[in-house]
């Protein structure tokens, strides 16, 4: 078992940051990860728990130890009682290491009421036998003058060729040349000190919400609108007229005006009614607006912005502006996951992997997982047709998607309709993504699609009239192999995505129908749920089809397919039409696939709880251990999917189709802008499987 110990060398430096994303690197290798943050420190506007163990807990999952309180450290520091310090935080470090691979140590941060921090963390390094990592950020220093600083902080932990301080992390790195000269001090060309990352600044990462804002300065909400999603990415403060404002108008700007300017406030609501994401309007000064003015900007208001009112001036909020803790909320799960991956991408991941040794136990973490899908995707380069191409999330997924490299993608719509939801939206469109105007493109596929309907009747006129859907249009392309893949549903039914697939595309060879599966991301590993999108309510024969198509999906992204055949018994203890369904299924899965564990009829808590499943199948290969669960009709399967996710917090990757020909994928409606991107990922992996 090996233990990191992160050590601050200041306040502000982007401690819990790093623990999110270390914890996240070293997960994707397939490690199992503790962590523990010692001891709470507080800031002044936290009212709920330690704010980096409660973000360990609801981004990974990971139940980490509670720190020991502030006051009761001090006290025992007072009191020269070290040792005792140190046995306490042992013990809290045996909990955290506990059937785990690897341990992350939180250290303290050094502040002005925390002098001591620096030496509780050598004792720390010391008594867990931990690799120090130092977590620094520059202050307007040199790389050289960093690289000076940095060294002072190592003789406190005995100077770089100590064992225990093998190297340190660099957040809020301006660009690549800094890193570079970095990397070129006598500090980091020492091999036995090593800079594990340098994590660029990135202005959007730090965008509290406008809902934070309104918190921690106290003000009252006269219109909460978005304030919950809404992202503060710049400030401004409105001294100027308007024909001088209104190009600072832009999306994720919180306008700073006093109440009383009635002219700016009218402004900034037709921006937000022409489309301009506004972060929000906060009135100071202790001014209300006149109730006049905000019944003309009713429909802003209706339309999501947010508008606060506060009493101090102009200059006295901006100052408090600058100075609010701008530290991720533990609620903020979207911005705390972004954090995450983005340090965890500029980290050493190769060095960490050698560091620390291969896993106890391999499984596929979410981590893991969703790493190895933008790779995979990246590696296959498919073109993914997105027939909803002018949907604000869609267009957002498609330019992350792009950007990213995981698919080259095709957005059917009007080239100007997307530019204005980009603009709109702040979207920076990627100059390589693809904008295909259905109007110009639709009546080269008349023919073909005739075609390929010739057996049903269908004619050009026929034709023609169903190509104006351009999910109809998005499937031609794939059916005349023109793109690899489709994913659509952001505002269309499963049955409209689904429908025209079927009737041009066809299922497999060796399949007789189309299902779905959900990668459910839980706290420790990935599992497989089927069919929770399609099939209302198949017989034994296709309920088996099912599992086995589920099993073949799990074990092409890494899940190794242990299928449990869901119902309200267990083996032989119930009775029943459904339970006989059930048991009818799994003879047939297992007559066709005799090699592979697939069991049932099991209950969920039996499938899936180790205690349970020996309790109630002693003698089953998946009780207690399933990867793949194949529940009996639609009404059990959607509805389990949905109570697991929101009720436990964690993600769910699809629905994605399987069975068809060419891949074809369906949204949720309420599908997020990542949800998309990961979707467009698997549709690009499917591609190049079926190649």
């Amino acid at each position: 078992m090996h233990t990191f110990l992160l050590a601050p060398t200041g306040f502000g430096v982007g401690l819990t940051s790093t623990s999110l994303g270390l914890v996240r690197a070293l997960s994707r290798t397939g490690l199992k990860v503790g962590f523990c943050k010692p001891v709470a420190q507080h800031h002044r506007s936290d009212a709920g728990p330690e704010r980096s163990t409660g973000l360990i807990e609801r981004t990974h999952g990971i139940r980490a130890p509670q720190p020991l309180s502030l006051a009761h450290v001090e006290q025992l520091l007072g009191d020269d009682q070290m040792d005792d310090l140190l046995e306490e935080i042992i013990t809290l470090h045996q909990q955290a290491a506990e059937g785990n691979d690897v341990v992350i140590i939180e250290g303290m941060v050094p502040t002005r009421q925390a002098s001591y921090a620096a030496q509780v963390n050598v004792e720390l390094a010391r008594s867990l036998n931990a690799d120090a990592i130092l977590v620094t950020a520059p202050d307007n220093e040199t790389p050289e003058a960093l690289a000076d600083r940095i060294e002072l902080h190592l003789q406190q932990f005995g100077g770089p060729r100590q064992a225990h301080i093998v190297g340190a992390v660099v957040n809020k790195v301006s660009d690549d040349d800094y890193a570079s000269a970095l990397r070129a001090t006598p500090l980091f060309r020492d091999e036995r000190f090593r800079l594990i990352g340098h994590i660029p600044w990135h202005s959007d990462l730090n965008a509290a919400r406008t809902r934070d804002i309104a918190d921690l300065l106290g003000a009252t909400v006269l219109n909460a609108g978005d304030y919950e999603q809404r992202r503060v990415q710049r400030v401004i403060l409105c001294a100027r007229a308007v024909p001088n404002t209104v190009q600072l108008l832009k999306p994720g700007v919180l306008v700073v005006v006093p109440g009383d300017r009635d002219e700016i406030i009218l402004a900034a609501c037709l921006a937000a009614m022409n489309g301009v994401p506004l972060a929000g309007l906060l009135l100071c000064s202790d001014f209300q607006p006149d109730p006049r003015i905000l019944e003309l900007c009713r429909n802003a208001l209706q339309g999501g912005l947010p508008v606060l009112t506060i009493a101090t001036g102009s200059h006295s909020t901006i100052g408090n502006l600058d100075r609010i803790n701008n530290e991720i909320p533990l609620d903020d799960r979207e911005r705390a996951e972004k954090v995450t991956d983005f340090v965890a991408s500029h980290l050493d991941h190769d060095w960490l992997t050698a560091q620390c040794g291969a896993p106890h136990e391999t499984r596929l973490t979410p981590a893991a997982f969703r790493y190895q899908l933008v790779k995979q995707a990246q590696a296959a380069r498919k073109r993914i047709v997105l027939p909803e191409g002018s949907e604000p999330r869609t267009v957002q997924a498609a330019a992350i998607a792009q950007s990213k490299g995981i698919a080259r993608c095709v957005l059917l719509a009007r080239p100007e309709a997307v530019h204005e939801v980009a603009r709109a939206q702040g979207i920076t469109l990627p100059p390589d993504l693809e904008i295909l105007d259905p109007e110009l493109i639709r009546e080269r596929y008349v023919a073909p699609m005739v075609e390929l309907r010739k057996g049903k009747g269908l004619n050009a006129p026929m034709a023609a009239a169903q190509l104006e859907d351009t999910v109809v249009l998005g499937t031609m392309m794939l059916a005349l192999d023109e793109v690899d893949g489709l994913v659509s549903g952001a505002v269309h039914t499963t049955a409209n995505t689904i429908r025209p697939a079927l009737q041009l595309i066809k299922t497999a060879p060796g399949y007789k129908l189309v299902s779905s599966v959900f990668f459910m991301l839980l706290p420790d590993q990935v599992v497989v749920y089927g069919d929770c999108a399609v099939n209302p309510d198949p017989n034994a024969e296709e309920l088996a089809e099912i599992a086995l198509q589920s099993a073949a999906s799990a074990e092409a992204f890494g899940i190794p397919p242990r299928v449990a055949m869901l119902s309200y018994s267990t083996g032989d203890s119930g009775s029943g039409e459904e339970v006989e369904k059930v048991r009818t299924a799994t003879r047939l899965a297992q007559s066709a696939q005799p090699q592979m564990a697939i069991d049932g009829p099991l209950q969920y808590d039996a499938a899936s709880v180790a205690e349970v499943g020996r309790q109630k199948a002693p003698n089953s290969p998946v009780a207690g251990r399933a990867t793949v669960f194949v529940f009996p009709d639609l009404n059990t399967g959607n509805t389990t999917y949905k109570a697991v996710q929101r009720s436990s917090g964690c993600l769910s990757v699809g629905p994605m189709l399987q069975g068809l020909r060419k891949p074809v994928n369906d949204l949720s409606r309420g599908a997020l802008v990542d949800d998309i991107v990961f979707t467009i990922a698997l549709t690009a992996i499917q591609a190049m499987q079926e190649r």
